[in-house]
């Protein structure tokens, strides 16, 4: 199988599920934007700020009830995203992406499955129905009105009528404060794991307070913390839940304390950042195991390859052979081609020139064969 002697530049920095760093849209991360709760609500969001400069008005449909902070999760992939065009200086980034729904829901912790794609469909038209208000980066106007999506809508190939993807419109409120200088701020792949809303949106909050606070931390009071999260029920209630989430104090890479007011006798919710975070290894693809005297399933390299051997690069992930992880993915988007001999390919490609050599090889893979499958595929038919 040849390829070109001159290749066009291939995207090495293919962003593909644990090699996308996730970020989060920072203005959403501490106020009332989403339901903390899994089961359908239909109430409405009204914050203030203390000082009254700053509101918010989430109103839902009854057919598909509020956003929840789950269905968030897609809007925290699109952010990553549209950072990583972003740090990669892409002219004209776009505000309708085109992905794919196996890379959505990988990057964010969920299971592959038939009922996975039908609540990520789920998602989406609560994410298009609930209706948002707010002065926050209005400018001259008086206010915002937005959904987090401005539509959505299933790719699908018009003559073999099988999925190509979702096409996702962002709105331009969420876009502008993703590309805007600080938009974002970096989250730990950990916070997928948490299974309770509260918890959720307390991460995001010690995440943009404390995260920066140093040592001493960020406090704030347990009634103010009550009207930020916009969560339903009454604030002894509220007041009870966060108590136990202190008690576990579990949050990835936050320590929680509540510690006495001066001047109040309710509560301080003191967050601060731990020097060694609890967060989880990124789940980067791993090679597979072998017994110990099993025969090994990546041969050993000839002696004129000798600087091929296998190792990882410095995020630590695996490179110079194919993962299973890849393989399924590209056996499931680009069928038909034989991998292992596209591999050697590229392989080939990269030694020409030590300055191709990827910091994120099984990226890097996926880009070639698509740039090869795209230029090819005619040879498929």
């Amino acid at each position: 199988m040849d390829i070109p002697e001159k290749p066009e530049q291939i995207d090495l920095f293919l962003p593909y599920m644990a090699d996308l760093n996730l970020r989060d849209q920072r203005e959403v991360m501490e106020r009332p934007f989403f339901s903390l709760s899994k089961s359908k609500r239909l109430k409405p969001i009204d914050y203030t700020s203390p000082d009254g400069k700053v509101w918010v008005h989430v109103s839902s449909n009854p057919d598909y009830g509020m956003a929840t902070i789950w269905d968030a999760d897609i809007l925290i992939y699109c952010a990553s995203v549209l950072n990583d065009m972003k740090q990669r200086r892409i002219n004209d980034i776009p505000r309708v992406l085109k992905i794919m729904p196996y890379d959505l829901l990988r990057s964010i912790g969920r299971p592959i499955s038939g009922r996975s794609y039908e609540l990520l469909g789920a998602a989406l038209d609560r994410l298009q129905s609930t209706t948002i208000k707010t002065n926050i980066r209005a400018e001259q106007r008086r206010e915002a009105t937005f959904s987090w999506l401005d539509n959505w809508s299933q790719l699908v190939d018009a003559k073999t009528e099988r999925s190509r993807g979702l096409s996702i419109s962002l709105s331009s409120w969420f876009y502008d404060g993703v590309l805007m200088n600080g938009g974002v701020l970096s989250i730990d792949r950990a916070y997928f794991d948490i299974t309770g809303g509260r918890e959720r949106w307390l991460y995001k909050v010690a995440r943009k307070h404390a995260g920066g606070a140093g040592e001493d931390g960020f406090a704030i009071a347990m009634p103010t913390l009550f009207e930020k999260s916009g969560a339903e029920g009454q604030y002894r209630r509220f007041k009870f839940e966060i108590s136990a989430i202190v008690k576990r104090n579990d949050l990835p890479g936050y320590s929680l304390e509540l510690v006495e007011a001066a001047n109040s006798r309710e509560p301080l919710l003191l967050m601060k950042r731990q020097a060694t975070q609890k967060s989880a290894t990124p789940k980067l693809p791993v090679a597979p195991q072998v017994e110990p005297k099993a025969t090994p399933a990546i041969p050993a390299p000839a002696a004129s390859d000798q600087r091929m051997t296998i190792s990882r690069s410095n995020t630590g992930e695996p490179r110079n052979y194919v993962t299973e992880e890849t393989l399924t993915y590209l056996r499931t988007h680009y069928r038909g081609w034989d991998f292992h001999a596209l591999h050697q390919d590229f392989r080939n490609w990269i030694s020409e020139d030590p300055e191709r050599s990827p910091d994120r090889y099984q990226s890097a893979f996926i880009g070639f064969v698509k740039r090869y499958h795209e230029k090819n595929r005619f040879q498929l038919r």
